[in-house]
């Protein structure tokens, strides 16, 4: 079983996208060069407005998530896993995390990629503010 949420956002001047451990999304539209996590800004959607379909096959213990970020043609797939303690309340911000932290901005824990992983070409787009962006959000059972 697959559930899929689209998470649409914009790219900032300031995204730098050098977090060792996480990488954000956020519906706010500031982003100051000190929020070294965040990858886009603007979002459409944070934690506490996806689906209750989507959280509760995201809380499953088999739940396995894909992310996948899309700017101007350059996508970037990064594979992380669910939780049952998973909150997913933050009325902001999506967080996917290396670690196995949680807290109500954690969408996924032990991602395989954080912000500093991710493809500078990619990071080159995502740096500019009339980028639209596209973070397609999958779960599988």
């Amino acid at each position: 079983m697959q559930i899929r949420e689209l998470v649409l956002a914009r790219g900032n001047k300031n995204v730098l996208a050098t977090h060792e451990t996480t990488f954000e999304v956020t519906k706010e539209a500031h982003l100051s060069k000190k929020g070294t996590c965040i990858v886009a800004v603007s979002a459409n959607k944070a934690s506490k407005d996806l689906s209750w379909q989507f959280k509760n096959a995201l809380r499953s213990e088999k739940a396995k998530i894909t992310i996948q970020i899309e700017a101007d043609g350059i996508t970037e797939t990064v594979n992380a896993f669910g939780s049952r303690d998973l909150i997913l309340t933050h009325p902001t911000d999506i967080v996917v995390r290396k670690s196995r932290y949680i807290c109500d901005r954690t969408l996924a824990i032990q991602a395989d990629k954080a912000a500093c992983d991710l493809s500078r070409k990619l990071v080159e787009k995502l740096s500019n503010p009339d980028q639209e962006v596209s973070i397609t959000l999958t779960v599988v059972l």
